[in-house]
């Protein structure tokens, strides 16, 4: 069985790469928020480095947005799966799925570390975070640039993408249901391949949808603040979207866990009891579901 994992996550490895990069957040938003509660007075190069990549949440950031870059790359890389099927097998390859894994670390650290190098500074012993523009029109650009970047744009791939992949899968169902008086064994298959094709594209719209509406406060204060020639401090609704986009990242694999099949299939096994052993119905569900997705 364990070769059975190998390959499934093979697979997925672009959502089980969504899985560590937002265990990745968790993490770090763990580690910078406690050090933020220590009031640490920032000294020398030590307190600097500590500034631009912990107490500023550069790090986590790094991840937010290479979720984000990865979530992208998940539904791009579904849509010619499913929509532009006969291509994708021709020119699709294993080694692109690693390589968009690790580009959506890459991207990231090459998004956001240039702008917190460049505005961020320690004053006094304290960590001033994207205080320091040059002046306020690169401030009001790259509020604009990150917010229809790191947002709409998303939410338009999602939107074009998943509305085609449901329209073909439709098509499929009915095409199935149109030769129900067949032979059985075929039938049989193409309705499980529909149906777990289908897990894998329900799973995918809730993470969107629960990162669109999630994220959504939090964007729009953001742009707001930014906007504003005469910012105020963040009060009390910042922090609350705060912690609704955070809820995101925490949430996320609780979702793979309960609704995408391979991860649910892994689990299960991890705490039953019970040994697979041969080609059992289980292990050819597995297989099956692999040559799908």
């Amino acid at each position: 069985m364990h070769a059975h994992y190998t390959k499934m996550i093979k697979k997925h490895v672009l959502i089980f790469n969504q899985n560590a990069l937002d265990l990745f957040v968790s993490i770090f938003m763990i580690i910078g928020n406690s050090l933020q509660l220590c009031d640490i007075h920032l000294t020398g190069s030590v307190g600097y480095w500590l500034c631009v990549l912990v107490l500023c949440d550069s790090t986590m950031t790094c991840g937010i947005t290479g979720s984000i870059f990865n979530l992208a790359l998940i539904t791009i890389g579904r849509y010619l799966r499913v929509v532009h099927s006969v291509w994708s097998k021709k020119k699709q390859r294993k080694w692109m799925r690693y390589a968009a894994a690790a580009c959506s670390w890459i991207a990231s650290i090459i998004y956001i570390l240039p702008v917190v190098f460049a505005t961020t500074a320690v004053v006094d012993g304290a960590c001033y975070p994207y205080a320091f523009w040059k002046n306020q029109m690169n401030r009001l650009i790259y509020a604009l640039w990150d917010f229809m970047f790191r947002y709409v744009m998303l939410l338009l791939i999602f939107i074009f993408c998943y509305w085609r992949i449901l329209v073909v899968i439709r098509r499929q169902a009915r095409v199935i249901a149109s030769h129900n008086d067949a032979v059985g064994p075929s039938t049989a298959t193409g309705q499980t391949l529909s149906n777990q094709q289908s897990n894998v594209v329900k799973t995918m719209i809730l993470v969107s949808a629960f990162f669109a509406i999630s994220w959504f406060p939090m964007r729009v204060i953001i742009l707001l603040h930014s906007l504003n020639p005469n910012p105020t401090p963040l009060d009390f609704g910042f922090y609350a979207s705060l912690f609704l986009a955070f809820l995101y990242s925490c949430a996320n694999p609780f979702i793979y866990a309960t609704k995408f099949d391979p991860v649910r299939k892994i689990l299960l096994d991890k705490f039953s009891c019970k040994k697979i052993s041969g080609q059992a119905p289980e292990t050819a569900g597995i297989e099956l579901q692999l040559r799908v997705t």
